[in-house]
């Protein structure tokens, strides 16, 4: 016990049981360290296992562990009946000397660079912590309705296919893949397009789709028009592109597009973004008269349309009106999508249709940013498109969401009848409620807080003329709604309280 070594590791090692690494893999990565530092030479003799948990207080086979996870990683030979001797591998890294610091301690990385870099504001973080139980979003579908068992059959299959690494290793492609040419039928078949594969790409999320549309379409200084109350993650990577931005009023038939010609002159503006299916955040749908002065004023100003249909699949009653890029002949409209959205994230993407020399620059641009892809991800959506998986579920999903949106209409008109007005949507995955008096929202999210109810800053919208919020009822089954909103109605009591 009072051998050098053993007083050494006393010194050297700590560890918490509270994290959740193990207790051997903290030890051992400490030891690695001492080896690699010089504190522990080659050929010392550790303690036995029996010594060295008495030494650490842990218990033995723990001890063992420690001791085989070195080894596994050639740090110790374990000579049996004789003990364990530290290894020094061929490549040594120079010796740090801090024999009054513990290990850890010793081994910290700065956190501040010592070298001046842009900072940049518009892409500031928007996300909140929070310990609550129940929390609302902007509209997200619910992972719990992801089919997990048939995807592992299906990521597994696809991963022992050999003609996967022959994808992986071809450097040029002479021909369409099999994923593109799927998602063109599946986006012609459902959007009316008449496309290519020559008029897409696909990307990893529709915010990195709207990215390289912006590197390609904006300059400092170029003029981008947006909803009145927009999308704050569309507008960062606006600002972040060095565009002006202005906004445009929004009534019951969408984006205001007299309010445009009234306004702005031709040639000065450079494109204008726009959620025509399902305004964000309000749900209202832009009437197919305004859809067609938009594209007339388009071509005669000169300028492009970005037309972002982040929730299309999602249409729990009558048709889904056809996107404005499937009626576009004169080569005005980028438009955005997600495909996949009733699956889990990592099998979730997004795509943007354009005109095909458009198409040409961004997959240069893609190249930068995505040379890799995920073969494995297009090799199973190819499937899912191709025998029809990709409908059965969204359909499932639908009935799922449309009785989703139903109860929670059903819980506000109890709880929040005369208090709060909203519009029943024919789609989607959230509502815009708009209270009749105004309150502090902020203090209603601090008092939803203090009742186990997160409510984000980024569905909350407040101004002099604006008090709503954007409420995403997707991922809550009707207890958890029944739940959040009897919550939230207590929150707002309580706000009214302290006024």
């Amino acid at each position: 016990m009072n051998s050098p070594v053993s007083q050494l590791l006393k010194q050297l090692i700590t560890f918490d049981k509270s994290l959740v690494q193990p207790v051997y893999v903290q030890v051992a990565q400490q030891l690695v360290n001492a080896i690699q530092r010089g504190y522990l030479e080659e050929g010392s003799k550790l303690p036995g296992t029996r010594v060295f948990s008495e030494l650490l207080a842990i218990h033995r086979n723990t001890a063992v562990a420690i001791y085989e996870e070195l080894a596994s990683q050639g740090w110790v030979d374990i000579v049996a009946n004789k003990g364990t001797f530290v290894l020094m591998p061929q490549e040594s890294t120079a010796k740090i000397k801090a024999k009054t610091e513990h290990l850890q301690q010793a081994y910290t990385y700065p956190n501040v660079a010592g070298f001046p870099f842009q900072k940049s504001f518009h892409l500031a973080s928007t996300n909140q912590k929070t310990i609550a139980k129940y929390a609302i979003n902007d509209g997200k579908p619910d992972l719990r309705l992801h089919p997990v068992h048939q995807f592992s059959r299906w990521y597994s299959a696809a991963m022992k296919r050999k003609t996967l690494l022959h994808k992986w290793n071809r450097t040029t492609t002479l021909t369409p893949s099999v994923f593109s040419t799927q998602l063109c039928n599946y986006l012609n078949a459902s959007r009316g397009f008449h496309i290519t594969p020559k008029h897409l790409i696909n990307t990893r999320s529709t915010e990195m789709s709207l990215y390289v549309v912006s590197q390609l379409l904006i300059k400092q200084g170029d003029l981008v028009l947006v909803g009145e109350l927009s999308n704050y993650a569309s507008n960062m990577i606006f600002h972040e592109a060095g565009a002006t931005i202005r906004t445009i009023p929004v009534d019951q038939e969408g984006l205001d597009i007299s309010y445009i010609r009234a306004h702005f002159l031709k040639g000065s503006i450079r494109c204008v973004y726009v959620c025509a299916h399902r305004d964000y955040p309000t749900t209202v749908m832009l009437s197919a008269k305004r859809r067609v002065q938009l594209m007339q004023l388009a071509k005669r100003y000169g300028f492009a349309i970005i037309e972002d249909d982040y929730d299309y699949d999602f249409q729990f009653e009558g048709s889904a009106m056809l996107p404005m890029a499937s009626a576009d002949a004169e080569g005005m409209v980028i438009y955005l999508g997600k495909l996949g959205q009733s699956l889990f994230p990592s099998f979730h993407t997004g795509f943007v249709v354009a005109p095909e020399n458009f198409i040409a620059e961004a997959k240069n641009y893609l190249q930068l940013l995505d040379q890799q892809g995920d073969l494995i991800q297009e090799q199973m959506l190819s499937e899912l498109i191709s025998e029809g998986e990709i409908y059965r579920l969204k359909k499932k999903h639908i009935i799922t969401y449309k009785q989703r949106r139903d109860y929670l209409c059903m819980f506000l008109n109890h709880y929040f009848k005369g208090i709060i007005t909203w519009e029943i949507p024919l789609g989607g995955l959230a509502l815009w409620l708009q209270f009749v008096n105004t309150i502090s929202l902020v203090k209603l999210a601090e008092e939803a807080e203090k009742l186990d109810l997160f409510l984000p800053k980024t569905i909350l919208y407040q101004d002099k003329t604006t008090c709503a919020m954007r409420f995403g009822f997707g991922h809550l089954n009707e207890d958890e709604s029944h739940i959040v909103i009897k919550t939230l109605r207590q929150a707002y009591d309580n706000v009214l309280k302290l006024l």
